[in-house]
């Protein structure tokens, strides 16, 4: 196994860092909850709908700050670049990509069919 590049390493470690801070940022925001009013049935579903699709979102943000999470721990654990699938390293640009991806493209793509 080749050693990972140190700078690509620290540069990921920012890149998580600020990104965990971000996502930290928007999930301890207050969630807007609808408010049923009693004017038309449109405007109901419609604020209903937003508030479904902005829990999704949040919904999402939890798992991808759990993905910031891992990443951290694998840079602290020196197993950062290593496909957890096959235990091959993970080509330096998808790092620079996703910096929380913990799987090859060849493995990322076997998941995917």
């Amino acid at each position: 196994m080749r050693a990972m590049d140190p700078k690509l390493v620290e540069n990921a470690r920012i890149t998580l860092e600020t990104e965990r801070a971000r996502l930290r940022l928007e999930l301890s925001e207050e969630v807007e909850h609808p408010r049923v009013s009693h004017g038309a049935q449109t405007a109901a579903a419609t604020e209903v709908s937003e508030s479904q699709r902005g829990q999704q979102m949040r919904e999402h943000e939890e798992v991808h700050l759990a993905q910031i999470e891992g990443g951290l721990q694998r840079i602290e654990a020196g197993t950062f670049g290593m496909c957890q699938s096959c235990g091959k390293a993970i080509a330096p640009e998808r790092l620079v990509a996703r910096p929380w991806a913990t799987d090859c493209v060849d493995c990322q793509s076997k998941k995917r069919r």
